[in-house]
């Protein structure tokens, strides 16, 4: 698979305990990600974070958290994240923040050189 050296960066923020048809959410998206052919998903798990509520979610040992931020990040062509958008709008129903970066992919896939 290739990515354009121009790309788009979709940035998913959702709780690690938000839901989707009885499974995380963040596993639902890279699920439908992997679905539609996207080049690729990556799940960050966040320390310490809050969001529209401003409820602090944390890893501290003495505040543990049941529902610390989650990070999805997808790179593809702008192209086929314009047509994900749709998708992840259903899933989310206006659950966590969605965002979008121009981004210039440098590498993708094996090191040519190796």
């Amino acid at each position: 698979m290739r990515i354009p050296k121009d790309a788009t960066l979709l940035r998913i923020f959702v709780g690690e305990q938000t839901r989707h048809d009885g499974r995380p959410l963040f596993e639902a998206i890279v699920k439908e990600a992997r679905h539609n052919n996207l080049a690729g998903a990556t799940v960050l798990r966040g320390q310490m974070g809050f969001g529209h509520s401003s409820r602090l979610h944390s890893a501290k040992i003495l505040a543990l958290s049941e529902d610390l931020p989650v990070v999805v990040e997808i790179v593809d062509a702008p192209e086929k994240i314009e047509a994900f958008l749709p998708i992840l709008d259903v899933m989310m129903r206006e659950k966590g923040l969605i965002t979008l970066e121009r981004i210039q992919v440098l590498r993708y896939g094996p090191n040519p050189s190796a």
